[in-house]
């Protein structure tokens, strides 16, 4: 644990826990004070099971320690979040070691793209017409408030008044972000949500990224043609 000389010293910092057995990170996270060992103390003495509580409780059990690695601090709270998130998607998208239930802040609007992903977002073309029954989920409001904490699906996947007609024919549901469809998920069914004091039924779905040919359709599209001035409800079925 650090001593608070230390722990005023760190200010914001990003660390990441590695496995001794492969000698790989399996984890990357941003905090201050003593938040890189409470993982490790929450697998001990909590029943929770997660990937990386159950990979350092297989740790332990090897009779060896996590290793604690702090890629930097004396940060901001800011640059940890930035810090943070860049090595989350680098680590992403060149291996599937880690355990994060979640992307990194500023994952959907800035994170890991190719050269030609680049081009087509900042030269979004606009989506003229939805070739299959679609719902477009606007995550602006989901998004943001979770700071990044929070995956594009996670965000997407509810919780929404559709109807039961509308429940039945949708294939794919858009999210869309700041105008830019950003995701395209194909849907495999729909479950109620359990919300409190809301006077309408709400919905979510159980889904999976769509195929390469279908995301290609609708991915990097700009919607923001289409969108009225004003307009508060987050889902639309039409362009």
């Amino acid at each position: 644990m650090f001593d608070n000389l230390t722990i005023e010293a760190l200010k914001y910092y990003v660390y990441v826990l590695i496995d001794p057995r492969t000698n790989e990170p399996f984890y990357i996270g941003k905090g201050k004070g003593n938040r890189v060992f409470e993982h490790v103390d929450s697998a001990i003495n909590s029943e929770k099971e997660t990937d990386k509580l159950s990979q350092i409780r297989e740790i332990r059990s090897s009779g060896l320690k996590v290793k604690h690695v702090i890629l930097r601090h004396g940060l901001s709270e800011d640059e940890s979040f930035k810090i943070e998130s860049s090595l989350i998607d680098f680590m992403r998208y060149f291996s599937d070691t880690l355990t994060n239930e979640v992307f990194g802040q500023g994952t959907s609007e800035f994170g890991v793209l190719t050269a030609s992903e680049i081009i087509g977002r900042y030269n979004a073309k606009p989506l003229e017409i939805l070739k299959h029954e679609a719902v477009i989920i606007n995550i602006n409001k989901t998004y943001e408030r979770a700071k990044g904490g929070i995956s594009i699906y996670n965000a997407t996947k509810e919780a929404w008044v559709i109807s039961e007609k509308r429940r039945g024919t949708l294939q794919l549901a858009l999210s869309e972000y700041r105008g830019i469809i950003v995701e395209v998920f194909e849907i495999l069914n729909w479950y109620k949500c359990i919300t409190e004091n809301q006077t309408s039924s709400r919905w979510g779905f159980n889904g999976t990224v769509s195929s390469e040919e279908i995301r290609m359709i609708y991915l990097n599209r700009s919607v923001r043609h289409t969108k009225k001035k004003g307009a508060a409800n987050p889902i639309r079925y039409k362009l």
